[in-house]
């Protein structure tokens, strides 16, 4: 079993970062449906089905896409979203002063 478990992890370590990233969008996505269809007007036997199916997607979908990426992926994505993130921020920055010195 052991053996097994390690090809498979060798095998989605092949695949492209973008494929990691697509991956665990869909893994928002799961999540999103897993919760939003609490809300629907229907049993609740298969409101908790509907949960289990879409939740244990979710989770599937979260570990392949983590194997996918491996620790450089997180990294190039932690990077990238602090990356947007001040340059908003330097953005915001700069329109700020503008206004100031235009008045």
């Amino acid at each position: 079993m052991k053996n097994f478990l390690q090809k498979i992890k060798t095998q989605l370590a092949k695949l492209s970062f973008r494929t990691g990233v697509v991956v665990l969008l869909l893994c928002i996505l799961c999540y999103i449906i897993s919760f939003a269809q609490m809300a629907l007007d229907i049993d609740t036997a298969v409101k908790g089905v509907l949960w289990v199916v879409f939740f244990g997607l979710a989770k599937t979908f979260q570990y392949g896409g983590l194997s996918i990426l491996g620790v450089e992926g997180v990294k190039r994505l932690k990077a990238k979203f602090k990356k947007n993130k001040t340059a908003e921020e330097t953005e915001c920055v700069e329109s700020a002063e503008t206004t100031v010195k235009s008045e």
